[in-house]
């Protein structure tokens, strides 16, 4: 039929004439029939002259053959023209005006740009040279202000770029509305194109009315949208002649103008609308904003059929309108009537060489097009050629320099880039809760991203770059513009086989950028502790000026330390510097306060002058019951003379310490604005208001307006990485003696023994050879070990070390005494532990029993079942290449724990008289000394249970001792798991319900405490850039107190220096520790049962000192039925008003009792045996029942006094 209709309209114009007006066949003067009378009925006055001026233009084409192409012969093509004419000029001339008018204003511009930059800089070389003939002797004096107003107007965001930067992420998928509004302009351009397909069934060029046509009315309403669209891209774009030049604004240019003139001559041309086919090219971008397509091969193949699919519609849209046009030089005669799907045929039997020849094009244009489509679409869509193609011709995609925003820093990542290490920094950095990060984000590394992490980058793409190059380059620093980054990050890879290479690797990027710039803020991942020390050997390495070494040994030792002295804390602290959105859950599932808790951050802020003069726990009470903020420490500045300059960080301080002005505050709060009421709160303004929402600023008169400027040092944004000047970089210290009330603890001081380590933050005891810690079977099933640490470790003599000293370390901080040190056992390769005993030899209570952590017989002579927290280690991790099996050792260790049975009692214990003292145990010592027959008493402000160590006594005399478990089940002891593959933590729990795709944070066992890896550490680099304070408290948290003089110290002796007690030294011993406290009893057990969270923080706080801020609860607390099960899991900061449970236990923050280590009050065998021996109870800090403390007296001497006789279990 086609072939028929194309013959027939080749016959009609050879046989001469156009007076009948049949320019083309059978069909095509039926179509036009059709539409003519279409379009007598829709305008009736133009009806009555349709006959006559018909006979005119016949008249008149007899007399004038030769007539111009643009005037033809009325035909019934076009019915609505009583001349005739076509007007498809104007609306091509509409798009070639504005696409060239477009581009000759853009080049006009840089131009004029160009040569004013010129002019200017030839103006000042001229000034320049002027003052230096005239010899001013102040030209540095002079500059200096010019400088300084050039760096203050490059620092302020101009409305120019405020709108770019607000362009840039409304255009792309970084936000929901970017999402929402790339997809719907994708999702318009297919609509346009099936309104282009409807409106192919019409001639090309057609008189509409457009207020009665509904396909127009809608494409141009498609358009006006693309119109806005194409604006947006305009602003938001940074090289505006690309841009301009660029294919989707090229279809824009075709497609847009003509709708308009559409409207102005009441006419339609179906014209270049094909070209909106062009716009399926993107449908793999879409897809990868949508995060939908993941993998490479997902990608290349959508990539591949979108372009096919759109050069395929495009071609074939351009043959249907030149075919159905004709040639505009034949005066448009040899046109062919096709429709667009039989032009579509064409395109695919010419593409795949077979030409059956029932349609072929007729036109010389159509042939013209088809001759250098066939060599195209050959090349195009074969298999290999388009990669070879791209492989030759493909310039390097991620070479070029860094273009720097005026008013917007950026920093620069190197590294380790891969996806994950990516995805991960960016979830964190990018994260809504920092408010608007008006950062941009460089990445620099010598191997191109594979299609997966350039998906990633451009979903980004408004403030991440990806540069290829090395940071060991000057030139590739040159490119990115490290001189004038505000800061460099270096990723490590934590996965690697060999941790001090990768170490080296990134000292030595550290050195290069050093060595260029020697000013630049570094902050750098380090795997091992030891390593830290080389950093120091870099002269231009300085901690004061912000640079950070983000150890994650020695955090991830640290963390799980702290877990044995308060189970769930590595959870709580990994949650708190993470940033994790709000997921509201309705149920009343242990999920819903989880996750309440999980959505806090930490924050600083400082603190409103209306806090000036008061104490630490009365603004601490007046945040949390008014603003509903949590602060647990401040930077304070010492009066001491020669400290006056510097700052440190202190925890929890006490009530002898006062606000001072300027003072900064650590909070926890789920949100950035939350905050901001601690610096906007005013007494006289909002002494009254009840809802801390409507605690804003106001107009008061404030006291820093007239303070001197240096009591009110700059505010420190989260999101502008400020950072304090080199002379008030904090610093965690001690407190002041002379600040500590009833400091009598330097009286007891003895100068002739070195308990302590030379700066007083460790306990210390001469280095030991291995030999004498060593427990072989026997000996440890002999000796009664309970309340200790027992750490399960894997490794061999050809593993990497871990650096078990930053495990120790926090279990044997100076803040504790020395009858409260968790006795620890290690059990592992004594080959492995041989090479860690160097480290380890200087710390008190270590034993060693050589075996392996599978051997059920090992784990009962350490009495796993006793112990208060067994630890799960392994050395061997990343020498596989599997990492699905890089866990396994640990994995297997904990399952074989939990499924091991125990006796419900010990029994009768029966030994020599010689009796046995465990290795590592001075029995000249008094502190070491064995209690026969008893239990030792725990302090009365610790949180943690005493290590029992009792020596058998002779068989005729030993008393019974009796230890009852109410759980006899290895799934009742308490233990932590380190992982290295997040997902492997769906095998710990057999029993909990998690999906092998969720995240670490969401499972169970993290939740619990009972699981920790190493990836939760990542969310540090970016809290340290945004608040280098963050670190500092963490690191005094999770490390016991370890200082930069400290580190210093190691990295000269790689041991701790025994050393006198002094003042100074025993000074340090007053911080803050962590601690769990008990509800079940004590003088809290009124609140336990139904009290407000909120009644308990200020009673604690008013009472004891201690600062609570979150809860250890049941999983199953919140059933109505008693459970079984014995798992907890973590609430941080909850509300007020929450409702507190018998058995929930209590994160706090405890002072330092001097009077502990004096009265040591011994528990007879009476109270002993009528206490209960749960495995919980033990190991939480108890505080005696209210019935104990009803007539107590209200002074400060008999509280005093009554506190030493209190009895806890």
């Amino acid at each position: 039929m086609a072939n028929g209709g194309g013959g027939g309209g080749g016959s009609s114009s050879s046989s001469g004439g156009g007076g009948g007006g049949g320019g083309g066949g059978g069909s095509s003067l039926r179509m036009s029939s059709n539409i003519h009378a279409n379009h007598l009925s829709l305008d009736a006055s133009s009806s009555s002259s349709s006959s006559s001026s018909s006979s005119s233009s016949s008249s008149s084409s007899v007399h004038e053959p030769k007539m111009d192409a643009l005037i033809i012969p009325m035909t019934m093509e076009v019915p609505c023209d009583s001349r005739g004419q076509r007007m498809w000029w104007a609306f091509l001339a509409s798009s070639m005006v504005t696409f060239f008018g477009g581009l000759f204003i853009i080049l006009l511009w840089r131009t004029l740009k160009y040569l004013w930059t010129v002019c200017c800089h030839c103006g000042g070389k001229t000034k320049e040279a002027q003052k230096i003939n005239n010899g001013s002797s102040q030209a540095d004096g002079t500059l200096k202000p010019v400088d300084e107003k050039e760096e203050a107007t490059a620092a302020e965001v101009g409305w120019m770029t405020s709108v770019k930067d607000w362009a840039g992420v409304m255009i792309s998928a970084q936000t929901l509305t970017g999402r929402v509004l790339v997809v719907l302009v994708f999702a318009l351009s297919i609509g346009a194109l099936v309104i282009y397909f409807i409106d192919s069934s019409n001639p090309i060029e057609s008189c509409q009315n457009f207020y009665k046509d509904f396909t127009l009315q809608i494409d141009m309403a498609f358009n006006v949208f693309f119109l806005l669209y194409f604006g947006l891209r305009f602003i938001a774009a940074n090289d505006k002649l690309w841009f301009w030049l660029e294919v989707n604004s090229v279809v824009d240019f075709f497609t847009v103008p003509p709708v308009f003139v559409s409207v102005y001559l009441n006419r339609s041309w179906l014209g270049l609308r094909f070209l909106r086919a062009l716009r399926l090219i993107q449908f793999s971008e879409i897809l990868q904003f949508l995060n939908i397509l993941k993998t490479s091969n997902s990608i290349k193949l959508v990539n591949l059929l979108s372009i096919f699919i759109s050069t395929w519609l495009t071609a074939a849209g351009f043959i249907h309108l030149v075919e159905n046009s004709g040639d505009p030089w034949e005066n448009f005669q040899n046109n062919q009537a096709l429709t667009y799907w039989e032009c579509v045929y064409l395109l695919m039997v010419t593409m795949s060489t077979v030409g059956y020849g029932d349609v072929y094009a007729k036109t010389t244009l159509g042939r013209l097009f088809m001759v250098f489509f066939i060599l195209g679409g050959l090349a195009m869509f074969a298999s290999y050629v388009p990669e070879i193609i791209e492989l030759i011709g493909n310039r390097k995609k991620y070479g070029g320099s860094y273009s720097a925003v005026s008013g917007r820093k950026h920093i620069v990542v190197c590294g380790h880039i891969t996806l994950e290490s990516v995805s991960n920094f960016l979830k964190d950095f990018l994260h809504k809760d920092r408010d608007d990060v008006n950062v941009e984000i460089v990445f620099l590394h010598n191997i191109s991203p594979n299609l997966e992490l350039e998906a990633l980058f451009k979903r980004h793409f408004t403030q991440v770059e990806f540069y290829q190059g090395s940071v060991l380059n000057p030139h590739d620093l040159a490119r990115v513009k490290i001189e004038s980054a505000d800061a460099c990050l270096i990723l490590a890879n934590k996965y690697c086989a060999d941790p001090d290479a990768e170490d080296a690797s990134n000292i030595m990027r550290v050195i290069s950028i050093k060595n260029y710039h020697p000013k630049i803020r570094i902050i750098t991942q380090m795997l091992q502790y030891h390593n830290k020390a080389h950093l120091l050997n870099i002269p231009s390495w300085n901690w004061k000026e912000g640079d950070d070494a983000i150890c994650l040994a020695e955090l991830k030792l640290g963390f799980i330390a702290q877990s044995c002295l308060a189970q769930g804390l590595s959870t709580m602290l990994a949650n708190l510097f993470s940033m994790r959105s709000f997921i509201k859950i309705e149920e009343d599932t242990w999920q819903k306060y989880y996750l309440e808790g999980v959505s806090n951050e930490m924050y600083t802020e400082y603190l409103s002058s209306a806090f000036v003069g008061l104490s630490f726990p009365t603004v601490c009470e007046l945040c949390f019951v008014k603003l509903k903020l949590l602060m647990i420490a401040i930077e304070y500045k010492s009066a001491n003379r020669e400290s006056r300059s510097r700052k440190r960080i202190l925890i929890n301080p006490g009530n002898h310490l006062k606000i001072q002005e300027g003072t900064l505050g650590f909070f926890i709060a789920s949100d950035a604005k939350e905050v901001k009421r601690a610096f906007f709160y005013c007494k006289a303004c909002h002494d009254d208001i009840t809802d801390p929402k409507r605690i804003k600023k106001c107009g008061c008169k404030r006291l820093e307006d007239e303070q001197p400027s240096t009591l009110s040092p700059k505010k420190k944004q989260r999101n502008g990485g400020m950072r304090n000047s080199p002379s008030s970089s904090p610093k965690l210290m001690r407190h002041d003696p002379l600040l500590i009330p009833g400091n009598d603890q330097i009286d007891n001081m003895d100068s002739n023994v070195k308990k302590y380590d030379s700066t007083g933050m460790f306990h210390w005891c001469a280095p030991k050879e291995i030999e004498k810690v060593i427990l072989t079977r026997s000996e440890a099933a002999m000796t009664v070990l309970s309340g200790h640490v027992v750490v399960c470790i894997f490794g061999d003599v050809s593993s990497a070390l871990i650096g078990l000293r930053n495990l120790v370390m926090p279990l044997r901080a100076s803040n504790f005494h020395y009858h409260e040190l968790k006795h620890i056992v290690f059990v592992g390769s004594i080959e492995y532990l041989k090479r860690e005993w160097e480290t380890l030899h200087n710390f008190p209570k270590v034993s060693i029993l050589p075996g392996t952590p599978l051997s059920r017989a090992d784990l009962r002579a350490v009495n796993i079942n006793l112990c208060d927290m067994c630890v799960i280690l392994s050395a061997n991790q990343n020498n596989i290449d599997d990492t699905s099996l890089q866990d396994k050792e640990c994995i297997l260790a904990s399952l074989n724990i939990k499924s091991m049975q125990f006796d419900d009692s010990i029994g009768v214990l029966q030994a020599n008289s010689q009796g046995f003292t465990p290795p590592g145990m001075d029995r000249s010592s008094p502190d070491n000394s064995p209690v026969h027959g008893m239990l030792r008493q725990p302090s009365i402000t610790t949180g943690v249970n005493i290590p029992i160590i009792t020596e058998l006594a002779k068989p005729g005399k030993l008393p019974l001792v009796s230890v009852n478990q109410e759980k006899n089940s290895g799934t009742h002891i308490l233990m932590i798991t380190e992982l290295v593959n997040d997902t492997n933590v769906q095998f710990l729990d057999q029993d909990d319900d998690d999906d092998p795709d969720t995240e670490l944070y969401l499972t169970q066992p993290f939740a619990c405490g009972t699981a920790f890896a190493v990836s939760v550490l990542d969310s540090l680099m970016s809290a340290t850039y945004f608040n280098d304070n963050i670190l500092t408290l963490i690191r005094t948290l999770v490390t016991g107190g370890a200082t930069p003089e400290l580190e210093a110290l190691i990295a000269e002796e790689n041991a701790l220096r025994g050393g006198y007690s002094t003042p100074q030294t025993l000074a340090n011993r007053d911080r803050c520790r962590v601690a769990q406290l008990a509800l079940l009893d004590g003088p809290f057990a009124d609140l336990g049962d139904g009290g407000c969270y909120g009644d308990l923080f200020c009673k604690a706080l008013k009472t004891y000192n201690m600062l609570c801020f979150g809860i250890y609860r049941l999983r199953d607390a919140h059933l109505s039925t008693p459970s079984q099960c014995t798992k907890r899991y973590v609430i941080t900061n909850p509300p007020y008003e929450f409702e507190l449970v018998p058995t929930d236990l209590i994160f706090c923050l405890m002072q330092f009792d001097h009077n502990a280590g004096q009265s040591r009050a011994s528990l007879s065998h009476s109270s002993h045996s009528s206490q209960s021996s749960s495995k919980k109870s033990s190991s939480v800090h108890s505080i005696p029942s209210t019935a104990n403390r009803q007539n107590r007296p209200k002074s400060r001497e008999s509280r005093d006094k009554q506190k030493k006789e209190m009895v806890y279990r």
